[in-house]
Parts: structure tokens; C-alpha cells; sequence
């Protein structure tokens, strides 16, 4: 028995649900940190328990499907694509509590430097979640591609972070404990970015049946 297209579009929604909830936990945790506001910090890390329960949830239709309907081809690639998003956007959440967390941390001792560009990073990451969903959903490839060539900017970032803490840090020692956690967010930030890139890859993999790990850009 085939794969309904309703049983696709249903596995789409929960996809994109769990993706809406990930992005939000990206935004809020960055925020609770610029804006010192524990109290957001404490609710980004509360409804990651709502975020693993999307992926729970999303893993089970999958596996349903593939062990019932035994999908060949485009369903297939279609399914076993949703499994890994999924497994991508729940360490996606992970990151943002790591970042919530190193929050209330910093939130209790004297701010350090503006934050400038951590929120950058958050706002690049957040649109490289969202875009690649939108390219799974739509199975736009080209989308997909461009999300890929956006990792670079968050590299960039994380290391001019790095450089900038690594700096402060030798000008003043009693810096140290709040410089190691902001650039803990930045690396946070930065894996947040390796799994949007993961996630892109996947979808052109769904699209075009090809595999392009470990590729140059210029190959893709």
C-alpha cells in the first residue's frame, strides 16, 4: 500500500511545527542573554521538553510508515529525510538551552561588553533554520544550496568572537570566567549553523538523490 500523500502533509506539519518551536528557542535564548532576562532563560529551557517530544512524535510516524507502507523512491527519500531534520533540530534545541543556561549564568555577573555580534550570528542562524525547512517543505534545492554558502558568515563571526574575548581576556584576568562563557555561546551558535548546513544537505539529497557531504561549494 503506498504512502497517502495526507499521511506526507501531516508529517510535513509536525516537521514544520517542531522547526517554528527550535527557531523561537534560537531567538528567546540569545535574547534572555542581551536583555539579561533570566526569567526567559528558565522558559527556552522548559519547552525543550516540548521540542524532544516533537522529535519522539515525528521518529515514531516514520518508522510507522516505512515498517507499513515499505515507501520506494522519492517517498522514501522523503521519509528517511524527515528522521534525520528532526535528529538535527533536536540538537539544534540543545544548543539554544546550553545558550539559555550559560545566561543565567552571565546574567548574574557585571556585563562584560555589548553584545553585538552574538546577536548577529542568532539572527543568521534562525533564518538559515527557517530557510531550510522551507526548502524541505517546498523541496527547493536551490534554497537548500543557499543556506550552505551561509555557514561561512557564522564562521566568520565565531571568529572574530573568539579574537575579540581572547584579547579582553589578556588585558584583564578577572575577565576570564564571563569571556570563556560568552565564546561557549558563540560555539553554540556555530553548531547551530552546521546543523542547519547538515539539514540543507539532507533536503538535496531528497530532491536529487545525490549525496553531497564533504563536498566544496563549487561542487554542490
Amino acid at each position: 500500500m503506498p504512502v497517502r500523500s495526507v499521511e506526507l502533509e501531516h508529517l510535513k506539519e509536525m516537521i514544520l511545527k517542531m522547526a517554528m518551536t527550535v527557531e523561537a528557542a534560537i531567538k528567546d535564548s540569545v535574547r534572555s542573554l542581551v536583555e539579561r532576562d533570566s526569567e526567559l532563560a528558565r522558559r527556552v529551557i522548559d519547552e525543550d521538553r516540548k521540542i524532544n517530544t516533537f522529535d519522539v512524535q515525528i521518529d515514531e510516524e516514520c518508522v510507522r510508515l516505512l515498517a507499513l507502507k515499505q515507501p520506494m523512491g522519492k517517498d522514501l527519500r522523503f521519509i528517511t529525510t524527515a528522521m534525520k531534520i528532526t535528529t538535527d533540530l533536536e540538537r539544534i534545541a540543545d544548543n539554544a538551552v546550553n545558550i539559555a543556561e550559560r545566561a543565567l549564568e552571565l546574567n548574574e555577573e557585571p556585563l562584560l561588553k555589548p553584545y553585538i555580534d552574538i546577536p548577529k550570528m542568532s539572527r543568521i542562524a534562525q533564518g538559515m533554520v527557517r530557510d531550510t525547512i522551507d526548502a524541505f517543505i517546498n523541496e527547493d534545492k536551490q534554497l537548500a544550496k543557499d543556506v550552505i554558502m551561509r555557514d561561512d558568515e557564522v564562521d566568520d563571526l565565531n571568529e572574530t568572537v573568539i579574537k575579540e574575548l581572547m584579547f579582553i581576556m589578556t588585558q584583564d584576568p578577572s575577565t576570564v570566567s564571563r569571556a570563556v562563557k560568552i565564546s561557549y555561546i558563540s560555539k553554540y551558535l556555530e553548531r547551530i549553523a552546521d546543523h542547519s548546513t547538515n539539514i540543507a544537505e539532507t533536503v538535496i539529497y531528497m530532491v536529487e538523490g545525490k549525496i553531497i557531504r564533504h563536498m566544496l561549494p563549487d561542487q554542490i
